[in-house]
């Protein structure tokens, strides 16, 4: 999302950079694979959860909701974000040239694509990060006041939480673009990749600084909240389990517990913080090395993309540590062998 130290593109006219990915025919070819294979396991594994989720009851929940949101904004990645990248290495590859727009930041043309994809990747990522802030408040309180979920958690304030998080979310994605007309957006020849960039200037004065530092802020914040919150319930749900056999003996005390349920779902959202910890990580390290200076193009190109493959991933984690999920998905992707079983 976030370029800091690529030079300003108004008359820039070098070749692009040899990163590890593209210095050979071979790693072009096996970076336009990459892509396209990602497009496809992004759409596919989100779709199912979109399915799943909203054509089963059963998630019909807060927790489905907030789950389903995470897909759009997965699927939005994969529509939109991905299929840019590969038109454009895919141009360059057949025609052993770059597209006009590839060469120029979005100061420099009428029209530039990444004026659009630019926010959306910023947008779907920080959506992702609120969405699983607030799947983790809502398992939290599950496990540790279970009495009172369903009366703090209802359908109707899920759903305005999760329109408050997309409106949110994209206004600040596009917030450098509107208070400062010294950012702009342009498509990175290391990251392969829409990224925020320098316009017309050759460094970043303290206004630029200070508002492309609203995302790793509002990133490190949720995201150290969020594994502050998982700990915490992690850590109730270990006291529950040691506690199992006293707390059975009692009935006043096992009716306070959290079900098992409730607690296979605050694992999976502790699965789902650690995974998508594990691929912002990159990012933040990209980040603090550009403010210390350094250009790091081959950490660029893994760094964004450790990011965008973070999208296919949830579908596989709701699959291991939920089984009416995975049953769910197993009927909706084998429907024939269900009508066998069925009839046998």
């Amino acid at each position: 999302m976030i370029e800091t130290s690529t030079p300003t593109m108004l008359d820039r006219t070098e070749p692009a950079h040899c990163t590890v990915c593209c210095c050979t025919l071979a790693n072009k070819i096996l970076m336009v694979l990459f892509m396209v294979l990602l497009i496809f396991a992004i759409l596919f594994g989100n779709l199912v959860t979109l399915a799943v989720v909203l054509g089963t009851k059963h998630f019909h929940t807060p927790q489905g909701y907030l789950k389903a949101s995470l897909a759009v904004a997965d699927v939005a990645v994969g529509m939109f974000v991905v299929p840019l990248s590969v038109y454009a290495e895919v141009y360059l590859m057949v025609t052993d040239s770059a597209l006009e727009w590839t060469s120029y930041n979005s100061q420099s043309v009428s029209f530039h694509p990444c004026n659009i994809i630019g926010p959306i990747f910023a947008g779907c990522t920080l959506v992702s990060i609120t969405t699983i802030f607030l799947l983790t408040i809502e398992r939290s309180i599950a496990v540790l006041r279970p009495l009172h979920k369903d009366s703090v958690i209802t359908r109707k304030r899920t759903t305005i939480l999760i329109i408050l998080s997309w409106v949110g979310s994209f206004f600040l994605a596009v917030s450098p673009m509107v208070f400062s007309s010294e950012i702009a957006l342009e498509y990175n020849s290391c990251s392969r990749m829409c990224n925020y960039a320098l316009g017309t200037i050759g460094e970043f004065p303290s206004q630029a600084w200070n508002i492309l530092l609203l995302f790793p802020a509002f990133d490190f914040t949720l995201l150290g909240g969020t594994v502050v919150i998982n700990i915490i319930s992690l850590s109730s749900i270990r006291q529950h389990s040691r506690r199992r056999k006293h707390l059975a003996e009692t009935e006043c005390q096992s009716t306070t517990k959290p079900t098992f349920s409730d607690i296979k779902a605050a694992k999976t959202i502790g699965t789902l913080t650690v995974a998508f910890t594990a691929s912002f990580t990159p990012i933040a390290v990209f980040v603090v090395g550009n403010v210390l200076g350094n250009k790091w193009c081959n950490f660029s190109f893994f760094a964004f993309w450790i990011l965008a493959t973070n999208s296919c991933w949830n579908v596989i984690i709701y699959s291991v540590w939920d089984q009416k999920f995975r049953l769910r998905a197993h009927k909706l992707l084998m429907p024939f062998q269900r009508k066998d079983t069925t009839k046998t």
